[in-house]
């Protein structure tokens, strides 16, 4: 009888300590799938992209990805690709698509004479995202290139309650609504990169003679703008970044500092670079959009900087 409690006890024992080092569940494959959503009646859509192992991640942070004038997900995926990042550091990407391949960016951008509300769009798909993709709603960021950035600007100042920081691209604020109407619930962090030769939107600001048209803030207006924004230091710390590349292009990065709860904004001015995105797909011809400059990695930039926000 002492032998068989003994037996039990050891067996208990023994399953025990498999119990507690059972594995864990293998990393699951990086999945890639589009999203379809009704948002004021109208069919919306958005690829999402979840990383490597997203199953053993737990709340992930999310960048929306927003594509230019005429783009598409698809596009932006090959003109910024931020997959290696999802992968590597548990990031979900959210690649959405515009009515008529545009945003309402303020702008007179065919969504916008349509009366079609984005900023919704964008909040729904946060509630979506947060509900249905192990999201962290307090790490959502956006990003995007033209079109893209000035919709990203227009998110930082009517979707803060949401958007955590943003990155601008080769573009600014609309200037005649957006702009003077930019009133965050809180500070929003925020970089701004643009090109001196940006044939498409024009650095100096002003009238667009391209695409939908509209009027503008230049670049250090925006700059400037944000810094009232977010309450940071007027006087930037100023660097000038390697020339790595060799392309005609350099780099004069500008970082203020002391906003609210720690926000900053960073301005990345491109001297001689075009209407592109640093380091990524040259998506025409130099003739046309001018250089893509190889000095910096913008997507490894802006997540360097989004990581370090949270809302």
């Amino acid at each position: 009888m002492k032998y068989i409690i003994l037996i039990v006890i050891l067996a208990a024992l023994f399953s025990c300590g498999n119990d507690d080092k059972a594995p864990l569940i293998a990393d699951k494959a990086s999945e890639q799938k589009m999203i379809d959503l009704t948002v004021d009646g109208e069919g919306r859509s958005f690829m999402v992209y979840m990383p490597k192992g997203y199953n053993n991640a737990g709340k992930m942070p999310l960048i929306f990805a927003i594509h230019g004038g005429n783009g598409t997900p698809e596009g932006m995926i090959e003109i910024a690709d931020f997959k290696a990042i999802a992968d590597r550091d548990k990031v979900v990407l959210a690649y959405p698509k515009g009515i008529e391949k545009n945003w309402n960016d303020g702008r007179p951008t065919n969504p916008n004479l349509l009366g079609i509300n984005d900023v919704n769009f964008f909040n729904q798909m946060c509630d979506y995202l947060v509900s249905n993709h192990s999201v962290d709603g307090t790490r959502i960021y956006a990003t995007g290139i033209s079109n893209g950035g000035f919709m990203s600007a227009r998110l930082g100042c009517e979707l803060s309650n949401r958007i955590a920081a943003i990155a601008v691209n080769a573009a600014s604020i609309e200037a005649t609504s957006i702009a003077p109407n930019c009133k965050p619930e809180r500070p929003v962090p925020a970089i701004f990169i643009h090109g001196t030769t940006d044939p498409i939107v024009p650095f100096a600001g002003g009238t667009m003679t391209s695409g939908a048209g509209g009027v503008i803030l230049s670049h250090f207006q925006a700059i400037d703008k944000w810094i009232a924004i977010n309450s940071c230091s007027t006087t930037p710390l100023v660097n000038d970044m390697p020339d790595i590349a060799n392309d005609g292009t350099t780099i004069k990065q500008r970082i203020y500092l002391g906003g609210i709860n720690g926000s900053e904004v960073v301005s990345y001015v491109i001297l001689n670079g075009g209407h592109t995105w640093p380091q990524g797909f040259q998506y025409l011809n130099e003739r046309i959009i001018g250089k893509t400059s190889q000095d910096m990695n913008a997507c490894e930039v802006i997540w360097t900087f989004f990581k370090r926000f949270k809302r």
